[in-house]
């Protein structure tokens, strides 16, 4: 009987030679200077924050979140803290469809299967037709989540700008907004209409998800419950726990269980 060739037709092999799975852990104080590569990238953060700038813009991602940038786009990065992060590069022509700009994408369960599957077998590229079904899946996954355009928003805004860099140096800081707004001398009702204006929310919501940002790492890090809300501003941690299963939709335990 004659031999058949195992080779996938064309383009199946271009599909397989054109998505690459990377994962790489850095640690605080990380910088990637500006650069940009001919193929589009999925940053998926599997603990800690991932903060990325583009075009003077910053996108902070949690581990819920995956970062989509486009073939092409400069973008530089600093970790403030330890982070773990999995890279998925996609090539361009396979990128129709996607967003033409850099946003944080919504991925759901099936994405994330997938990919945890990828990475436990340390594949760097699809080796097999099973394996390129689960990258055709996930391609579409991609294509079908909610985008985001940021997590925690930043300004230049005068007023707020210098409210919200000292949060992010003190997440605990429970100074309520009447008295920022003394401080900046302006009006609390300024700061508020600021708030909406430039970054989409209210102040409160902004502090909660830097609030929420910060626990993160804190949890990683095998702090407890109750230390971790102490040091992001909460008197107690069922306050806390009701805060951080909101925006999870898990309780802190169990989120660092899991990681």
């Amino acid at each position: 009987m004659p031999r058949t060739s195992a080779r996938l037709p064309n383009d199946e092999d271009i599909i397989i030679r054109n998505v690459q799975f990377r994962s790489e852990a850095v640690n605080a104080g990380t910088e990637y200077l500006a650069h940009n590569h001919p193929w589009g990238q999925v940053i998926c953060v599997k603990s800690g924050v991932l903060a990325l700038s583009v075009a003077g813009q910053r996108f902070l991602a949690p581990p819920e979140f995956a970062v989509w940038l486009p073939a092409g786009v400069e973008h530089s990065s600093y970790n403030r803290r330890p982070s773990l992060f999995r890279t998925i590069n996609i090539a361009h022509h396979l990128c129709a469809g996607m967003p033409a700009q850099v946003c944080l994408l919504n991925v759901g369960p099936l994405f994330y299967a997938i990919t945890e599957n990828c990475f436990s077998r340390h594949l760097v590229e699809p080796q097999t037709r099973q394996d390129l079904r689960m990258c055709r899946v996930l391609v579409d996954q991609l294509k079908a989540a909610p985008v985001y355009q940021t997590y925690l928003p930043s300004t230049e805004d005068k007023f707020l700008a210098p409210i919200l860099d000292e949060l992010e140096r003190c997440p605990a800081d429970n100074t309520p907004l009447a008295e920022w707004a003394k401080r900046v001398y302006t009006t609390e009702r300024t700061l508020s209409r600021r708030c909406q204006q430039e970054l989409g929310m209210a102040f409160s919501e902004w502090r909660q998800r830097l609030r929420f940002l910060h626990s993160l790492t804190l949890l990683e890090q095998g702090k407890t419950v109750q230390e971790v809300a102490l040091e992001v501003g909460y008197s107690s941690s069922s306050a806390f726990i009701v805060m951080f299963q909101q925006i999870s939709g898990t309780t802190p335990e169990r989120y660092r269980r899991q990681q």
